[in-house]
This record gives structure tokens, C-alpha cells and sequence, in this order.
């Protein structure tokens, strides 16, 4: 073999070696500039559902197992096909999880009935709940004060951060805005007939003892008013 051809060759087999070193080996994840997964909805147990039988205290699932099997994402959504004998509660308190405790600030109740573990005759609902959290999120049913939760009613998941939350969990609508009482109108608020009646009209938003806060200060107000007319009199 002349110089050249031998010279040829070595430069073909070594640029064929650059090339394979380039090329990710089978079987390695996606380069880490590769689009994170689209948003998915992921039916919690498949076809079996989140069902409670209160005869047998047995789930209709394997929850654990179930959820060790997927992978979730931020912005994804937890679809619980259920009845309303059972409950879901979503929370990232570990201590609350482990309990069986619905109490909390981080916990979410969704309920579809009023979580009746013992209903003659549940009707058919679907849950769905979003995974706004990254990291830990914990799910059980708190229906029967706890008692299916205790009875394996319950999983965890661990939520990546793929795309993040889409503008409408990112930046979800404002809650409406409560009603506020209007004013009493000019030259009635010194009347404790007006503010008493005023009170009772709104029973849906105060208590009836705030309409007797408000007489009260209404008197004391006529009373200031008095005294400092008598002493400016004198």
C-alpha cells in the first residue's frame, strides 16, 4: 500500500471514530436541550379508579404501585375517576399525609358529595386536580374520618418541573371580590333603627351580633355628641 493510500485510509477511520463518539449511545436520555414532555393527564389507577368498599374496607387500586409507574410534571392534571363516598385530599405536608390529617394551610379537600364512606347508593363522579407543586405531593381520601386513608386509600408522587405551570395555573383568575356593605345614606347613620336593620339585611355576610356592634357604636356616638355640647353650652 503507497504512502498516500495508507494516509487516506488512517484519516477515514478517524474521522468515522469522531463520529461515533458524537452520536449518544442507545438507551441515554434525551440531550438536556431536548423540549421537556407535553402536559398530560394521568388516570390515577387506570381502570380500576378511586373507589373505597366499605363491606371489605379494601381500595379499588394499588395506589403506590400505580403512581411508581409514572413520571409528572408541573401543569399536568390527576384525574380520579370516583363516587361520592370518597374524598381527595391533596396536600404537601408529609406529617399531615402520614396522619391522615385533612387540617392544614397546604391542604386542598376536593370533595364530590359530602364523603359518605358508608352511602347506600354513591354517585359516579371525576376529580380533576392539577399538580401545581414541584416535589412532593401527597394524596389520600380523608371519607370515614380518615379510615380509608388508613386502609391504603392514599399515594405520594415526586413533580418534576418539565415545562412549568401554563399561564392558566401560573396566573389563575382572581377569586371574586366580596360583597361589601354600602354606606348608610346621609343623616341616617347616627340612627341605631337603621344600623340595626342595615345589619339583618346582610345576614349572609356578618352575624346578627355585628348589627348590635354597630347600634352600639352608634349610641355611644350620639352620647360623645352630647356631652360636648353640654360642656361647649356651659
Amino acid at each position: 500500500m503507497s504512502r498516500s493510500t495508507a494516509a487516506t485510509a488512517a484519516v477515514v477511520v478517524a474521522v468515522a471514530v469522531v463520529a461515533a463518539m458524537a452520536m449518544p449511545a442507545a438507551g441515554q436520555g434525551a440531550p438536556s436541550g431536548s423540549p421537556a414532555p407535553p402536559y398530560k393527564n394521568h388516570t390515577v389507577a387506570g381502570a380500576d379508579g378511586w373507589f373505597f368498599n366499605a363491606t371489605s374496607n379494601t381500595t379499588s387500586g394499588n395506589y403506590s404501585d400505580w403512581a411508581a409507574g409514572e413520571t409528572f410534571y408541573l401543569g399536568d392534571y390527576l384525574i380520579f375517576k370516583t363516587d361520592d363516598s370518597s374524598s381527595v385530599v391533596q396536600t404537601s405536608n408529609a406529617t399531615a399525609y402520614s396522619l391522615c390529617d385533612a387540617e392544614g394551610p397546604e391542604t386542598l379537600i376536593y370533595s364530590p358529595g359530602h364523603g359518605d364512606a358508608a352511602s347506600a347508593s354513591p354517585r359516579a363522579a371525576t376529580i380533576a386536580v392539577p399538580l401545581t407543586v414541584e416535589g412532593a405531593n401527597y394524596f389520600f381520601s380523608e371519607a370515614g374520618d380518615g379510615a380509608q386513608c388508613e386502609e391504603g386509600m392514599r399515594f405520594e408522587i415526586k413533580v418534576a418541573h418539565g415545562r412549568g405551570l401554563p399561564p392558566d395555573l401560573a396566573h389563575p383568575p382572581p377569586p371574586p371580590k366580596p360583597r361589601v356593605l354600602a354606606p348608610p345614606p346621609d343623616g341616617t347613620s347616627m340612627s341605631p333603627g337603621v344600623a340595626g336593620a342595615g345589619a339583618g339585611a346582610a345576614g349572609d355576610l356578618t352575624e346578627g351580633k355585628s348589627g348590635g356592634s354597630r347600634a352600639g357604636v352608634g349610641l355611644l356616638g350620639v352620647a360623645v355628641g352630647v356631652g360636648l355640647a353640654v360642656l361647649v353650652a356651659a
